[in-house]
């Protein structure tokens, strides 16, 4: 465009180009707005209806494009590396988040100074996680880097403090706790109550267990094969109304997708439930899916029976965790049957020695000095 490029990704798909029109009696800029099917198709357009060759930059200024550009041309070149459900939460960060702050300005004009009001906007006036803004800020940095090399421009090394993650006590539930869960699954146990239990004992995600398929279970090898999940991901309709839609994928990290060994009480209640149907989902016994945000209400509802309080589906995967670790499973096997990316998850969130093994360790230094 004859000035500053602003073509933006709308919902619908299209992309939308805004231009400079001109100007009211007081000096204030008209903006128009025209749209295509490509980035291409809106920009020349936009070119096209551009009236005079603007004033407000010099000519060298004349061909730059705003950051909120790039931000949709770094969607475009990683839509097909990147999956649908990470696709679409990369856009929601952008859109919420990104453009808000950095949308018009100019690559140069992005400096560590406005890095650092954009972290106080996001930690204290938004309140988000710190674990929430150090995403936002790797993804802008993606974005940036990629967009000083499409630039050409030799731009200022910015400096990214990220902010601290705190580390959060998990919620496991005691043995008192456990024991009543499990008794009242066991009594008058459905497809829903198996799923749960399934989950406490396996470890398996919220997604994982709404993903499994019949024929993830094999008898014969007495094993559970975890190769999909289930994700509630935004969607927008053609009108560019905010909707989502649940996707049934591959999980995250290709350590996600892992097998696990069936204990016999878990295989007694497969043979039990399993239906004729192969490809049935487990927890609804045909072939569509229960959706995650259903599990969690169905989990709820068990808890306050229960009277189990602040406890969610992940509560499971912990409470898993830790009863493998008191049993003396070894880190590695432990961070396997998880499904996490390496072992060091599972030693910083699980494997914590107690005051007693402290002091067993300890006991076994020589003593150098008999006093």
């Amino acid at each position: 465009m004859a000035n500053r490029e602003n073509v933006f990704l709308r919902k619908d798909g299209r992309f939308e180009a805004r231009y400079r029109k001109g100007r009211d009696n007081n000096g204030k800029l008209i903006y128009g707005f025209c749209y295509g099917k490509t980035y291409e198709e809106a920009r020349e357009k936009a070119q096209r209806l551009q009236e005079g060759p603007g004033t407000l930059r010099s000519p060298e200024r004349q061909t730059e494009l705003t950051f909120a550009c790039y931000c949709n041309s770094w969607l475009i070149s990683n839509r097909r590396r990147l999956k649908e459900s990470s696709s679409a939460k990369y856009l929601a960060d952008i859109k919420n988040h990104i453009l808000p702050f950095f949308g018009e300005k100019l690559l140069w004009e992005i400096t560590s100074e406005e890095m650092d009001l954009f972290i106080q906007l996001l930690l204290y006036e938004k309140s988000l996680s710190s674990k929430t803004v150090r995403n936002i800020l790797a993804l802008f940095h993606s974005i940036f880097i990629y967009a000083g090399r499409r630039s050409g421009q030799k731009l200022p090394e910015l400096e990214i403090i990220y902010p601290r993650q705190q580390k959060k006590a998990i919620r496991i539930l005691n043995e008192g706790e456990e024991e009543r869960l499990m008794q009242f699954l066991a009594a008058r146990m459905d497809l829903c109550k198996f799923g749960v239990y399934l989950a406490l004992r396996t470890g398996l995600r919220i997604g994982e267990v709404c993903a499994l398929r019949w024929h993830d279970i094999s008898l014969e090898a007495h094993t559970i094969s975890i190769s999909r999940t289930v994700q509630r991901i935004q969607s927008p309709d053609p009108k560019g109304a905010p909707r989502t839609r649940i996707v049934v994928g591959t999980p995250k990290t290709e350590s996600s997708c892992r097998t696990i060994p069936l204990m016999p009480d878990l295989e007694r209640l497969c043979v039990q439930f399993a239906p004729g149907d192969s490809e049935a989902f487990v927890l609804t016994g045909s072939r569509q899916c229960m959706e995650p945000r259903k599990l969690q209400r169905r989990l709820k509802d068990y808890m306050d029976q229960c009277r189990i309080p602040s406890a969610h589906f992940h509560t499971l995967r912990h409470t898993f965790a830790t009863r493998c670790i008191e049993a003396g499973f070894d880190a590695k096997t432990l961070s396997e049957i998880l499904g996490h990316s390496n072992i060091s998850v599972t030693l910083n969130q699980y494997v914590h020695p107690s005051l007693e093994q402290k002091r067993e360790n300890m006991s076994r230094l020589k003593t150098v000095i008999h006093i």
